[in-house]
């Protein structure tokens, strides 16, 4: 027997039980090999800790990689009895060194399921620390040796005795932690595969980044939390009067402008200006040189916080070289000051004289006012008065500009002109340039040349011109341009569907080298349309906004709204610093988006706990849509140069058709962004969310009706093609948001559109393994508990399931109905367990919160040209070497099954198809003359036949399959 030991720590468990379920006694029974082992139990508690660590012995270390460990948490229901809560089972290619094993919370599945029996398994996680060590310091635990199991069976409970003295003391299972000395190769501690997940299992390599990482029994809080905000100040109100956030309270003065102001200077000159004092709190408007009668349009907004004054003061100066002057001075008790209630009118401006003895005057307006007022969304705020760039701190309303596809079919060209004394033929190719969209088509060498390709841009209105031209390869290195064309695409057609044929044009060309020959002029021909029946997709299709075509008119006439969304965006708290190190606090804002219609929240300047309370609303017109709401730093407040983009803070979404109509949704969402030193919460965003449908009966015709409009389907894109669209529909609508007043930066409109989800990770890839697994995770449960049925492990269950199914047999008729109603009566059950809130992002389900930073610093690469050193990148190429192989054998696998089912008639084996079409045959006369009823009848009896009429051996027909030959012996 070898040295090499392997160690298990059990760390905790978090057990999720239901509310009827009552006390969990909770202990971890291990299995490996022969060997089991059980930790002490923890009496009603269902976040046990136990830190209790054991060793098993290792029979083979040559066939480790075949070998599992296998969890069991089991609740002790009494003196004698346990139920099982869930298993675990990890492959021993997931097997570490001591000084590379983390401890990682794995997923909780259930045993088995049995329709005659209530599940036990509750859901959770249990928290293990599996290594491989040659020198365990503690001794190995006297085991208790079982029956040895079977292969196939050996993750069942039932074929294992159980036996009350194989349970060790705490004493004896609880050994201290000590360093492990090194005895394999180390590699970086992957999270180990659940089931089969071993597909995407790192090799064992040399990670260069330090690992720090593993399990915390005290993780942070992700789950999204139930609020109750007094939203509207407690009335009843509208939904058009902010009934969905809280009322907060500014004092507004808006600077109109003044006329016939005095000059305090000799020369007569005025370089006048306003300063607005509420306390400590001092805002300035901008200065006008030489002008007695300026016109400002500005608008101050104090929140109720900074009102540390009973007197507003509004003091006119005049700006000089080395002291202002002052002009004059008015001055407003704020107990006088008027209410405006929205939504009254504004309130009108008055003239105010500045200085009794030489006149002037100004027009203002003063009132007390709430985040309603129309005033708001231009306003300087208190708490930002001496920001450089203010106009980056207002709220605004972005919209999106109208996509098109822009499908060009370069057929042919006629003429080319070239130099007289050239003597080889040209080698043409044309260029196409629209926007920062460039494509070429292959060369053709020829005076009159033909390609017949087409491309397909993305254009945005207002359209700029499409650039084609002819270009030819005169040296490796050369080009020369042959003729060039602008085509404005105001004049191009536009067609709705595929039925109307857009007619093809000549555009001639102009060139440089027409003036040298006389009577030419090179033509091109093409076919240009603006497809206005897609959906230019700016988002990836999982999470979309908008679904609706580029058309106009099938907007307006195909698809009416069914519902009014309003999101209420209140409060932020406990916020950390998007850039450590390079800024002390958070100038936080936030950005939503739902279809072309962009919201900015005004920015609170340097507040952890900022509160924002605007409401903004939105037209609904497909409930299988998702809003994106994204929390930012602004670095621009300043002045910053524009190379500095801001921080994110956090990302929320919210599908529509997870919302029930009419109720306001009330919760605090974690702000999660993950960063190559790992997941982090950045704060808590509080949000309000009210959908309210127009008309059901629409909204669920809605759902029969195609996710798309009727051109994705009936010429649809490649997705590679859609893709690369995608991209260019994002660099589209970045770079126009960016020209607005304040911009809407890049790095916001990529962070909301998720425009680099299509990049791989290795993180990402076991995450949707562990997801497919767990969509299959059923129909493996259903297939165990048949095989169960078949092996009579319970015989009450096999005798009803043999009664039911004779019962069907007799009456196939009633199949489909039985079905149905089961069905149905799922989901009635089911009902109870509905999801309260809209789901938010899982840390789980991403493998974000334990996850390795070599992964980390893997994600986080530039693409496509990495800024890793050269041994880095050699290392991560051979660890995807090493996960595609094991992809190609999987896939091989596969392959063979199927040639092997086309064996059968392909007479690669004569005698196997010799014997198939045998007993094809005569098959054909026993179900010519039984009846199929009788049929159907006998073979399920026979599938489910009793354990004493089985053999220990594999039937013949899948012994027969198994002979047929497969191409791979064919493979090089």
């Amino acid at each position: 027997m070898s040295n090499l030991k392997l160690g298990v720590e059990v760390i905790s468990a978090r057990l999720k039980p239901r509310e009827d379920y009552g006390r969990v006694n909770a202990f971890v029974e291990l299995r490996f090999e022969d060997q089991k082992v059980i930790t002490t139990t923890k009496i009603d508690d269902s976040s046990p800790v136990w830190n209790e660590k054991f060793f098993f012995n290792i029979s083979d270390t040559e066939d480790l990689s075949n070998q599992f460990l296998e969890a069991y948490v089991y609740n002790k229901t009494s003196s004698i009895t346990k139920s099982c809560l869930g298993k675990i089972r990890i492959l021993g290619t997931a097997f570490l060194p001591y000084s590379e094993a983390v401890g990682l919370p794995y997923p909780l599945e259930k045993e088995k399921w049995s329709m005659f029996s209530s599940a036990a398994a509750i859901g959770g996680e249990l928290a293990l620390k599996v290594f491989l060590t040659d020198n365990p310091y503690p001794k190995v635990p006297n085991l208790t040796l079982t029956k040895k199991i079977p292969s196939k069976s050996r993750h069942k409970f039932h074929n294992i005795p159980t036996n009350e003295k194989s349970k060790h003391s705490p004493q004896g299972n609880q050994q201290p932690s000590q360093p492990q000395p090194q005895s394999l190769q180390p590699q970086p501690p992957q999270p180990p595969p659940i089931m089969d997940s071993s597909l995407f299992q790192a090799p064992r390599f040399s990670s260069p980044i330090p690992t720090t990482m593993g399990f915390n029994p005290n993780p942070p809080d992700y789950s999204v939390k139930e609020t109750n905000p007094i939203l509207g100040g407690g009335k009843r109100a509208r939904s058009s009067d902010h009934d969905l956030v809280e009322p907060m309270e500014f004092l507004f003065i808006k600077i109109v402008k003044a006329r016939n102001l005095p000059s305090m200077d000799i020369t007569g000159s005025l370089d006048p200006y306003i300063e607005v004092k509420l306390g400590n709190f001092t805002g300035k408007t901008k200065h006008f040189e030489k002008n007695q009668n300026p016109i400002w349009n500005e608008v101050f907004a104090f929140s109720k916080s900074n009102q540390q004054s009973n007197v507003l003061e509004v003091i006119v100066m005049d700006k000089d070289m080395v002291k202002d002057d002052f002009v004059g001075l008015i001055q407003f008790d704020l107990n006088e000051i008027p209410t405006r209630v929205a939504p009254d009118s504004p309130l009108a401006p008055e003239w105010y004289r500045v200085n009794n003895e030489k006149g002037g005057e100004i027009m203002l307006a003063v009132w007390f006012g709430t985040q309603a007022d129309e005033a708001f969304s231009d306003a300087t705020y208190s708490d930002a008065l001496n920001a450089v760039n203010k106009s980056s701190l207002r709220s605004k309303v972005y919209h999106s500009p109208r996509l098109w596809y822009l499908r060009v079919n370069v057929i042919e060209a006629q003429d080319l002109v070239i130099v007289p004394d050239r003597t080889r033929l040209p080698n043409p190719y044309v260029k196409i340039r629209l926007n920062n969209q460039l494509v070429r088509t292959k060369p053709s060498q020829s005076l009159n040349p033909r390609w017949n390709e087409e491309f397909t841009l993305v254009a945005a209105e207002p359209f700029e011109d499409l650039i084609i031209s002819i270009e030819d390869r005169v040296a490796a290195n050369r080009e020369e341009t042959l003729g060039e064309v602008h085509i404005p695409i105001g004049t191009i057609d536009k067609r709705i569907d595929d039925n109307r044929t857009v007619p093809n044009r000549w555009f001639s060309l102009k060139t440089e080298n027409q003036r040298r020959v006389r009577f030419a002029a090179t033509r091109l021909h093409l076919n240009v349309c603006l497809e206005g029946g897609y959906h230019v997709l700016d988002e990836s299709t999982y999470y979309s906004s908008d679904l609706r075509p580029s058309m106009k008119e099938l907007l307006s006439h195909k698809q009416p709204s069914i519902g009014v969304l309003e999101l209420g965006i209140l409060r932020m708290e406990g916020l950390s610093l998007s850039q450590e190190g390079k800024k002390e606090t958070v100038d936080a804002y936030c950005v939503a988006k739902y279809g072309t219609k962009w919201v900015r929240t005004r920015t609170v300047t340097e507040c952890l706990n900022p509160r924002f309370n605007e409401q903004y609303t939105w037209e609904v017109y497909e409930p299988a849509t998702v809003i994106t709401i994204g929390v930012f730093d602004n670095n621009q407040i300043n002045g910053g140069n524009g190379n500095k983009g801001d921080g994110k803070i956090g990302k929320i979404r919210v599908r529509i058709s997870t919302l029930e109509a009419g109720r306001i949704y009330t919760n605090s969402y974690p702000l999660l962004v993950l960063r190559p030193s790992g997941l982090k919460k950045m704060g808590e965003l509080h949000l309000a969310i009210r959908f309210s449908c127009s008309s059901m009966f629409q909204m669920l015709m809605q759902y029969w009706k195609p996710l798309l409009p009727k051109m994705h389907y009936a010429r649809p894109l490649k997705v590679v093609h859609q893709e690369i669209l995608r991209q260019h529909a994002v660099n589209l609508v970045a770079a126009r948001l960016s020209r607005a007043e304040p911009p809407l930066r890049k790095e916001v409109v990529e962070y909301i559109s998720d425009s680099n989800s299509h990049l791989w990770s290795m993180r990402k890839s076991r995450a949707n393994l562990f997801r497919l697994s767990s969509v299959f995770s059923g129909l493996l449960g259903t297939g165990e508990w048949f095989q169960d049925i078949c092996r009579w492990k319970k015989p009450v269950a096999s005798t009803a399931i043999h009664v039911i199914y004779l019962v069907l047999v007799c009456s196939p008729e009633m199949i489909l109905p039985v079905m149905s109603l089961c069905l149905f009566m799922l989901g009635v059950w089911n009902y109870r367990l509905r999801p309260r809130q809209p789901p938010h992002m899982d840390t789980r389900l991403s493998f974000a919160d334990n996850i390795h930073p070599e992964e980390l610093n893997e994600e986080f690469d530039t693409f496509p040209f990495s800024s890793q050193d050269p041994g880095i990148v050699k290392m991560r190429y051979e660890r995807l070497r090493s996960i595609a192989s094991r992809a190609q054998t999987v896939v091989g696998d596969i392959a063979g099954q199927g040639e092997r089912v086309q064996a059968l008639l392909s007479w690669r084996d004569p005698r196997a198809t010799s014997i198939f079409m045998v007993l094809c045959l005569v098959s054909t006369v026993i179900l010519y003359v039984v009846p199929f009823k009788v049929f159907v009848l006998l073979a399920g009896l026979y599938i489910m036949r009793h354990p004493r009429f089985r053999g220990k051996t594999p039937p013949g027909l899948i012994n027969f399959f198994r002979r047929l030959p497969a191409k791979t012996d064919c493979m090089l």
